[in-house]
């Protein structure tokens, strides 16, 4: 497969022959960081349509206009894993929605318990940390972002249908490893249906809420070992794990699509 420069993520509609617009923001990253001219090739894409060859056709200040040439990749399914977490400093959250964008997350609530600190995010910055970790890592869909909640809202809109892993730091909770393991042993198809991940704030969570949460049908409460994680950490090991065991860790990235880097 041809490599292209780079990939961008867009809402239109893709298909052979057709041409795109892109927005003000995304003509200047092609015009003043990568310098890119006409005719150079441009990975499309969006969960809807796959990924696909764009050419620019003319290339001005605030502006872009793509022919849509071939489909470089079909759409394709990925697994629906939600991360909740209770809001953290600034540059660790956005490493936090790097990473969960990466790590294949579909989407991103931030959750107000009784020990979060930070009070306030800014939803439109995640999201765009979001965006630019799905067109380097090969995704073809983008993390949604959520507005943020209390944990007691949360859980009353909750889904029952989605299981919840919920990162203990006390009480009874056996290994992540070994409890997904045991889930993939008695439910092959597990990792076809939705899940989420809940990571406490800085400070923990609060018994009760702990205590609280234990008590829903749709919990598991796990362990991440005898070390204390940052919150952001945490995070990151236990999407890791659940993606090794039941996700699609065990897949391979698309053979011939990494960009091309333009200084």
């Amino acid at each position: 497969m041809e490599r292209v420069v780079t990939r961008l993520h867009v809402k239109d509609s893709l298909s052979q022959g057709a041409t795109v617009g892109l927005d003000a923001a995304g003509a200047h990253y092609l015009r003043s960081v990568l310098r890119l001219n006409a005719g150079a090739r441009i990975g499309l894409f969006n969960e809807r349509d796959g990924e696909w060859l764009g050419v620019i056709e003319g290339l001005g200040k605030g502006w872009c206009s793509l022919e849509i040439q071939e489909q470089r990749r079909q759409p394709a399914p990925e697994p629906d894993i939600w991360l909740v977490f209770a809001p953290i400093k600034r540059s660790r959250i956005d490493f936090l929605a790097e990473k969960a964008g990466e790590l294949g997350c579909s989407r991103i609530l931030p959750v107000f318990t009784r020990y979060t600190d930070v009070k306030r995010i800014n939803r439109d910055r995640l999201a765009a940390h979001a965006k630019e970790s799905a067109e380097q890592c090969e995704r073809l869909s983008v993390t949604e972002v959520d507005d943020a909640v209390t944990l007691d809202k949360l859980i009353d809109k909750w889904p029952d249908d989605r299981r919840l892993i919920v990162c203990a730091e006390f009480g009874d909770a056996k290994p992540i490893a070994e409890t997904l393991t045991e889930i993939l042993v008695k439910e092959p198809d597990a990792g076809q249906r939705p899940w989420a991940v809940l990571i406490g704030p800085e400070g923990g969570f609060a018994e009760e809420e702990l205590e609280a949460l234990r008590r829903l049908p749709y919990v598991t409460p796990i362990g991440l070992g005898p070390r204390v994680l940052r919150a952001d950490t945490a995070a990151v090991a236990a999407l890791s794990c659940w993606q090794a065991i039941l996700g699609d860790g065990g897949m391979r990235p698309p053979k011939g699509t990494t960009p091309v880097t333009v200084a």
